[in-house]
């Protein structure tokens, strides 16, 4: 999917106003219209004035305010320093959006160029003020930098579970407001049940997505933090990490920075975990894959009848 094709867009949003239709084309002249003598019409009235909601004002910095809403945390002081350099060359080109909220102004949209703005102590910026509800203004901030590649992924799960958790929404209905698969999304929270520890790795870009949803197969915090440390030490791959993980999964009471004598490693198959983890992404849900010698069984986690239904239409199963 293309960029532009995220989410329903900010127009959709923000109530852009409708396209005008085309006027009707006229009437092929003929010799009976030019024989006939008729009174001149009347005057088309004026054009209606552009919609208001879309003037460009000019706002004291001072009076605008950062979103609480904002999924995005981390603003690198070298690209910010860069866009400052742009702006003072060409100025803004592109408004700020904001809504009114009284004593102040809130950002809906250009954080980033308040921020320029900021580091140039311009007096004043132009911005655009729309109308829109808290869930509104998360959804374009969500949108917004999605479109841009601007969120490290823990911002972009933390995103996803602002918006279920504070409107109540599934995780289908995120992803048709951002334009992403409700699986890629499911795949995204499941970076929040990553230890705090490896969660900052992540978000830094330290530790890979990749090597994260891998690290995730194992249930406990502390055998998390000891597979990120062989990782990062290491330098494991994606593959060499399944297979730590595989012969980590079975084993107790582990603390990272000691050795565990005495404790027996159960050693799991590289293959099938790694089906496991496959299948995990897939479904967006906890998966467990029983294999010997060919036989087995496998076990697919589900928290509610519609998580049930939507499990069933991945797997093509559909009920009279």
């Amino acid at each position: 999917m293309s960029k532009s094709a995220l989410g329903r867009g900010l127009g959709a949003l923000l109530g852009a106003p409708a396209a005008r239709p085309a006027a009707p084309a006229p009437a092929p002249v003929t010799a009976a219209t030019v024989m006939v003598a008729k009174p001149a019409p009347a005057p088309s009235p004026p054009a209606p004035a552009g919609d208001p909601r879309d003037r460009v004002l000019r706002v004291k910095l001072e009076k605008i305010r950062p979103s609480p809403m904002q999924p995005r945390k981390e603003f690198p002081a070298e690209a910010l320093q860069e866009l400052a350099d742009s702006i003072k060359e060409q100025g803004i080109i592109q408004p700020l959006i904001v809504r009114d909220r009284q004593t102040h102004y809130e950002l809906i949209a250009g954080e980033r160029r308040w921020r320029a703005s900021q580091l140039l102590n311009l007096a004043e910026v132009p911005v655009i003020v729309r109308e829109a509800d808290d869930r509104a203004v998360l959804e374009l901030a969500l949108i917004e930098n999605l479109q841009r590649e601007n969120l490290n992924p823990m911002e972009e799960a933390l995103g996803y579970a602002q918006l279920i958790g504070q409107f109540a929404l599934r995780q289908e209905d995120v992803g048709l407001k951002v334009g992403k698969s409700r699986v890629a999304v499911a795949n995204s929270l499941r970076l929040l049940k990553l230890a705090p520890d490896v969660q900052v790795l992540v978000r830094d870009g330290r530790l890979s997505v990749g090597h994260a949803k891998v690290i995730l197969g194992l249930p406990l915090a502390a055998q998390q933090k000891l597979a990120t440390e062989r990782v990062l030490k290491d330098g494991l791959t994606v593959r060499q990490t399944e297979e730590l993980v595989s012969r980590l999964q079975n084993q107790p009471n582990i603390t990272p920075g000691k050795t565990n004598h005495g404790v027996t490693i159960t050693s799991r198959d590289t293959h099938v975990v790694a089906v496991e983890n496959k299948l995990r992404e897939r479904l967006g849900t906890k998966v467990q894959l029983r294999y010997r010698a060919g036989k087995g069984s496998m076990e697919v986690k589900f928290f509610n009848d519609a998580d049930l239904d939507r499990i069933l239409g991945i797997l093509g199963v559909k009920l009279d």
